[in-house]
């Protein structure tokens, strides 16, 4: 099985996934687009499982983006009743596997309804100590660096803070992710070969995982795949191998 080949003393602290195919997968199997989104539930579902299974702490899943915005509005509209479905069915599920929820991005966007399931789910999963599950949902990595330095720049208008004090840890201080650490591995599904606006800033140094799979067919068993494909590279942080060994 391919959760023996997982080194279990070198787990990821973060993953970060972009589930990215649902429209795809549903097109290729006659059905609209929805029907993806539907699908691809099941499949957050067996990833989260997955990665309590493993004890990875931070599991950042890119379920909504800033640009999602701009698709049709039929499409949003079905996407905001699935997206409160989901987290009324799943509550239940997260708690009795000790999964903490919590969520990164622009919610104030959100339809009220969806910002009052968000904040119930939150609440009903706070006092969990396993997996800290993230969704970024009307999220971008270009608006987590303007809303960090939207804070920064009042403060400095402020008078709070002086030019000094503006180094790299202040900043992070500031992110939408500040408690949480980068992620180590980020994994995209369906074949495309780019990062989409999903932690700029904060996937700097991480490992990228790209996958022809489409996210409804995504499973714990692929997870557990990237996690020994990541375990099998040589992360430098710009020093040279010959360091890294010493």
């Amino acid at each position: 099985m391919i959760i023996d080949q997982v080194k279990k003393n070198y787990i990821p602290r973060h993953v970060a996934v972009i589930m990215d195919g649902n429209g795809r997968w549903a097109e290729l199997h006659g059905n609209d687009r929805i029907y993806g989104h539907r699908q691809g539930v099941e499949s957050v579902r067996s990833v989260v499982e997955g990665a309590g299974e493993l004890g990875i702490e931070f599991l950042t899943l890119y379920a909504f983006s800033t640009e999602n915005w701009c698709r049709p509005k039929e499409e949003v509209d079905a996407l905001m009743s699935l997206l409160v479905d989901a987290i009324v069915r799943e509550v239940a599920n997260l708690n009795e596997k000790n999964v903490k929820m919590n969520v990164i991005g622009n919610i104030d966007s959100f339809p009220h309804e969806v910002q009052l399931k968000l904040k119930e789910a939150i609440y009903s999963t706070s006092s969990n100590t396993g997996l800290n599950l993230i969704l970024a949902l009307s999220y971008s990595g270009r608006w987590d660096i303007l809303q960090a330095t939207r804070q920064i720049i009042r403060k400095a208008l402020a008078g709070e803070i002086t030019e000094e004090q503006l180094d790299e840890p202040f900043f992070i201080d500031h992110l939408s992710t500040s408690v949480v650490p980068d992620p180590e591995l980020l994994i995209r599904t369906s074949g495309e070969y780019r990062i989409s606006n999903f932690l700029l800033w904060q996937s700097a140094y991480s490992e990228f995982y790209f996958t022809s799979i489409f996210w409804p067919d995504f499973r714990k068993e692929n997870l557990f795949e990237a996690i020994v494909d990541f375990q099998g590279r040589e992360r430098r942080f710009g020093k040279t191998s010959e360091q890294i060994r010493s």
